[in-house]
């Protein structure tokens, strides 16, 4: 195969042309997939006043020196050029061959760029340049002449935009691009910049050149843990050193990026130095692999610094001739000898090769030598022709220390009896160890450190780049090993620099291994091999090659487990990166094969909540519909209502999603109808009352009176806990009358339920438990029934329960405790949580009334445990509430503010506002106890003008009965004051029958008329 560029002959597997660095055509088109690069865009300065006055082909002649000039800057450094714009070009780097280098490599091909066009001794000739790195989707094509590589997506707009804003000879570059070739490439920060088409300044930076720096000494100075692990291959390495005191030994290690290969190295090289051992080192760049002998020259200058007595480098006398024109050759330097320029090419390599061998022999027989040549993947071909030979030499003193990754050993290798040792991921506990370093040891990181040892599977390089992207973000605050947890961790990420490296991984599968990847992706963590089979409909021999090589490549590890056969990725990252890669289209279809797979496996029955997702990311709607209504109510038997109310959401979603019809509305209605109960129980009570609102417009618009009075029904329940009293009464009043003229038992009791509880929220206890009786009475018979949503014996336990809480409230106790066994009954015999609950709270109420608060804070706090396990978030400030006024009358003040506050707060976040009062009159009480008089008046003050302008009249004499026992009575004045909130308080506890309240309103206004001159009445 020949270079399409410069013609020379390349070999089968390179991906670069070894002479001029271009990159290899591959011969099959490259699919449509997401890819994260760096778009390179440049163009010619004033280029219409270049050409403004020249026929076409002048124009074309003036301007296509640079536009080759800048062609061959991008293909040397390995980027593809998209498009080529008449007077400039767009490039991408890190596609279709994914590189992680692709930031750095596009930053050294702009400069380069900005060279040759500035080599062409043409003054008027001048470009800008525009970099960004940033995700984009990648895909062929095709005219009816060409196929061309393109991008989209909003990244290249970005490069586009700091390549209009750059000057003349100017490279601008975005932060993504700098964060990731910073240390290779030298930038001045220029501040924000405001740019078209973005809303807010951009950051740019300037590219001002490249870095002397090796990616190692990059890699290091960016590292922020110590050395940790590796005692088998350390020893193996200790192993050779000490065998090469007899012969040359060489070692191969080889690892997938971020493993931690020059890590190892350069650590066992350092000590090997510290024992008197002799170092040479030479990196292979992917920058320079198109460079003929490029690595070999680092590796020659590092050889000349060892014999060198000073700054200026010297060959050795020993060569003479032929041999130190050969050294010169590869180190730029002029060459007198004539007979250097008659030699054929083949005799030059083979004079550099016997030279830079005669170099190495010298310096080891005066010292024990390791030469340590990094990253063979990259190394360019006339280099490694030399290095082979130096790795055959049979020099006692010699150790060879070679890496690469997987995809670049070369045959040479086995020639030379290397040891090769593949280096694996550290292990759970060398994990820990590295996060020790980076995070500290604080136990408030404990799990922290066990998420990312599962997000990376201990992978050095990936573990430092999260700790070091979360401190980025603001989310770790303090110094590298003494850090602190500024805010709850979310989803950990894939940082920007990783994704290249797990990318490049990726593409040395074929396509049918990224397509069982791709299946597996879409699966999750884990897949079952019969998962994999049924959904690929790879022919069985094909598939178990490709899981074999997935397993060996540690892309998708075989778990013995039979009969499931299970296969995981060894890291959330990995999958994550594949998942993304993928474009729209081909998600859609990934998810629909696999949806397709598990119906015919039956597996409906027991996981719709996984059919739902699927059906979801397939885009099914009708499916993901059907699948999520039934996932919801299974979550809702098992009284997981946030779930519940999550499927219900994907439901509703999913169905709005299908054709227009009216049996689709009515769908619609029913849905939302049958949901209240998940979002009510999760104390999402705007939601709840959105969906009675948003079903009622629906019936109204279908027609449907039954459910517009089923729908109202729904809002009305909300609207006793998210309105005033005086809407919730009037809604609840109509939706009754509405259901009775309707006929519908079912709906009539549950509106009753609601108009009674609306009664008693509004201070209308008389009317709640004559309402609330008549649904009991209804729901107490044979033929008892209950809308959807619930049962008839839930239905008929928050009746009871509502009905002895409003007994318990007018001093009736006996026939409070009557209706709480009855609710008790229910709740033993379903015992399902929220049953158990609510029996709870009417129990609680009932011992407070019978002046056992001991005994009432103790019910209480199972309670809440209930609502805490089952996030039955509705009842949590009504639980909280009472047992913060259980706490007060044991006279626990700390405890008692400590929870009020907290049941206030919760109150205020589910729009809880009959609580929000009931707990700012007993916290008010509370702080008065402690000390804060002042503070609980004014609290008291609020809930009082609040209660009454909104219609919660029961609430209101309370907060007056509060503020009469608080206030103090220093002069006449404020005994007037005390005395008028006591008859006001009185007064309205006498309307509403409330004979506790009114009982200690009367004691508490008689002992102040008793005793006119003091206080005593307080005591």
């Amino acid at each position: 195969m020949l270079c399409f560029a410069c013609q020379s002959t390349i070999g089968a597997n390179d991906n670069w042309c070894a002479q001029c660095g271009a990159a290899v055509a591959k011969r099959v088109d490259p699919d449509s997939e997401q890819r994260f690069v760096t778009i390179l865009r440049a163009d010619v300065v004033d280029s219409t006043g270049l050409v403004a006055d020249l026929d076409p082909e002048e124009a074309v002649s003036r301007l296509e020196p640079a536009l080759a000039a800048m062609r061959g800057a991008v293909r040397q450094f390995g980027g593809i050029v998209s498009k080529e714009l008449g007077d400039g070009l767009a490039a991408v780097f890190g596609a279709p061959i994914a590189d992680d280098n692709h930031a750095p490599l596009a930053c050294h091909a702009a400069i380069e760029l900005v060279r040759r066009i500035g080599s062409l001794g043409d003054p008027a000739l001048q470009v800008r340049v525009g970099l960004h790195s940033g995700r984009v989707v990648t895909y062929m094509v095709a005219s009816e002449y060409s196929k061309v590589y393109e991008i989209g997506g909003a990244a290249q707009h970005l490069a586009a935009r700091l390549e209009a804003v750059a000057g003349p000879n100017q490279i601008y570059a975005s932060e993504a691009c700098q964060k990731l070739a910073d240390g290779n490439v030298q930038f001045d920060y220029l501040g924000r910049k405001g740019l078209k088409g973005f809303s807010e300044p951009v950051p740019i930076y300037r590219v001002t050149g490249a870095t002397n720096v090796s990616s190692w000494r990059v890699r290091r100075a960016r590292s922020v843990a110590r050395f940790v692990n590796r005692v088998d291959e350390t020893g193996l390495l200790r192993q050779l050193a000490q065998n090469a005191g007899a012969s040359r030994q060489t070692a191969l290690l080889i690892g997938d990026p971020g493993i931690g290969k020059s890590r190892l190295v350069h650590e066992f090289v350092d000590e090997l130095k510290r024992e008197g051992w002799r170092p040479v080192h030479a990196e292979c760049s992917p920058n320079l692999q198109g460079a003929p002998f490029s690595a070999l020259k680092a590796l020659v200058l590092s050889m000349l610094e060892e014999t060198a007595a000073d700054a200026d480098l010297q060959i050795p006398t020993a060569l003479t001739g032929t041999a130190r024109s050969a050294i010169n050759a590869v180190l730029d330097r002029p060459i007198s000898d004539p007979e250097w320029g008659e030699l054929e090419p083949h005799a030059r390599g083979r004079a550099i090769s016997d030279a830079s061998c005669a170099i190495l022999e010298s310096l080891v027989v005066g010292q024990r030598t390791v030469i340590l040549v990094e990253d063979l993947h990259w190394i360019d071909r006339a280099s490694e022709a030399v290095v082979a030979a130096l790795a055959a030499l049979q020099i006692p003193g010699l150790l060879v220390l070679l890496t690469s990754r997987p995809n670049g050993i070369p045959d040479w290798i086995a020639r030379c009896n290397a040891e090769i040792a593949a280096l694996r991921t550290l292990g759970e506990d060398a994990g820990r160890e590295m996060l020790d370093d980076i995070l500290g040891r604080s136990a408030n990181m404990a799990d922290l450190k066990s998420r990312v040892v599962l997000h990376t599977a201990s992978v050095p390089l990936f573990i430092e780049e999260v700790c070091r992207g979360l401190k980025d973000s603001g989310i770790l605050r303090g110094h590298w090993g003494d850090l602190a947890l500024a805010r709850p961790v979310g989803d950990l990420g894939i940082p920007s620099s990783i994704q290249g490296v797990i990318a490049a991984r990726l593409d040395r599968v074929s396509r049918e291994e990224r397509s069982l990847l791709q299946i597996a992706a879409a699966l999750g963590p884990r897949a079952t091999e019969a998962i994999l089979r049924e959904a690929s409909g790879l022919p069985e021999p094909v598939l178990q090659r490709c899981l074999a090589f997935l397993d060996r490549s540690e892309f998708l590890v075989k778990i013995d487990i039979e009969p499931d056969r299970l296969l995981e990725f060894p890291h959330e990252m990995v999958r994550q990166v594949i998942y993304d890669s993928m474009v729209e289209k081909v998600r859609e279809g990934v998810h629909a094969r696999i949806l397709a797979t598990l119906e015919g496996s039956g597996s409906w029955h027991d996981e719709p909540n996984r059919l739902c997702y699927h059906a979801m990311r397939a885009k099914d709607w009708q499916k993901a519909f059907s699948y999520g209504r039934t996932a919801a109510r299974k979550s809702l038997a098992r009284s997981a209502f946030a779930d519940a109310a999550n499927y219900f959401e994907i439901a509703m979603t999913a169905l709005d999603k299908t054709p227009f019809a009216r049996s689709r509305e009515a769908d619609a209605v029913d849905l939302r109808i049958e949901a209240r109960t998940a979002f009510m129980s999760a104390g999402k009570v705007a939601e709840w009352f959105d969906l009675g609102r948003d079903a009622e417009g629906r019936a109204n618009a279908i027609d449907d009176i039954g459910r517009k009075v089923a729908a109202m029904a729904v809002r009305s329940g909300a609207q006793n806990f998210y309105g005033t009293p005086i809407e919730a009464i009037e809604t609840g009043e109509e939706v009754a009358r509405l259901a009775g003229e309707w006929g519908n038992p079912g709906w009539l009791n549950l509106a009753q339920y609601s108009l009674g509880q609306a009664y008693f929220i509004a201070g209308r206890y008389r009317d709640a438990e004559q309402m609330l009786g008549q649904a009991c009475l209804r729901l107490s018979g044979p033929d008892a029934s209950a809308p959807p949503g619930t049962t008839p014996k839930t239905l008929e336990l928050l009746s009871c329960m509502m009905k002895s809480v409003t007994h318990t409230t007018l001093g009736e106790i006996d026939t409070g405790a009557e209706f709480h066994q009855r609710a008790s009954a229910i709740a033993n015999e379903s015992n399902r949580p929220f049953d158990r609950v609510g029996a709870g709270y009417s129990a609680g109420c009932l011992a407070l009334g019978r002046g056992n608060p001991g005994e009432a804070a103790a019910i209480l706090e199972d309670a809440f445990a209930i609502t805490q396990k089952y996030g039955i978030r509705l009842f949590v400030p009504v639980i909280t509430c009472h047992l913060g006024i259980a706490y007060l009358e044991q006279g626990r003040l700390a405890d008692a503010r400590v929870t009020l506050v907290e049941a206030r707060e919760v109150a205020r976040s589910v729009s809880y506002t009959s609580i929000v009062l009931r707990t700012s009159i007993y916290l008010a009480l509370a702080l008065s106890r402690l000390g804060d008089v002042q503070a609980a008046l004014n609290m008291l003050r609020e809930a009082r003008n609040t209660a009454r302008q909104q219609g919660f009249f029961g609430l209101e004499a309370e907060a007056l009965f509060g503020e009469a026992t608080v206030s103090p009575a220093s002069n006449e004045n404020d005994r007037t004051s005390i005395l008028h909130k006591l008859r006001a308080a009185i007064a309205i506890a006498s309307s509403s029958g409330t004979k506790p309240l009114l009982h200690r309103a009367e004691a508490l206004l008689n002992g102040m008329l008793a005793d006119p001159q003091g206080e005593p009445w307080r005591h």
